[in-house]
């Protein structure tokens, strides 16, 4: 995605808030100085149980930026196919990176025009197939979203 990891850096894994240090950075088991975006790589962590972290847990360099979970988050959506309306509280499963959570609509803050990105309606009521729209977000569980 973005950024470097390196050993010896010290990384926080969010939204569980686990702080620890890389002790390597390895791809296809060889070892590597560093890894870069678009590399598959895997790293070896210091006193961090399976336990205290999971799928869809990001990590990020402790002193510079550290990333959080959002306790919710604004999202441009498409509904494509979907029978009737879709209202305040409806809450489709989000798959954001490896992360897997139920999201639900608690605010639709305005319908837009798909091509232009422009508002076409404040605070609609419901949205349909073919509609797009601005809708604030909160996930059943914590997560971390890119702003």
């Amino acid at each position: 995605e973005t950024g470097i990891i390196k050993p010896g850096m010290v990384v926080t894994f969010a939204p569980a808030n686990v702080t620890t240090e890389v002790k390597s950075v390895e791809m296809h088991h060889e070892q590597l100085t560093e890894g870069v975006p678009g590399d598959n790589v895997g790293f070896n962590v210091k006193n961090v149980s399976v336990k205290e972290i999971r799928r869809g847990n990001v990590a990020g360099d402790s002193k510079n930026d550290p990333p959080n979970g959002a306790a919710s988050f604004n999202a441009q959506v498409i509904v494509i196919n979907h029978p009737g309306q879709i209202g305040a509280g409806y809450a489709p499963v989000l798959d954001c990176h490896t992360a897997h959570i139920a999201c639900k609509f608690s605010e639709l803050l305005e319908k837009i025009d798909r091509r232009t990105g422009k508002s076409v309606e404040n605070n609609p009521k419901f949205i349909k197939s073919g509609d797009s729209a601005i809708v604030k977000m909160v996930p059943s569980k914590p997560m971390c979203v890119e702003a």
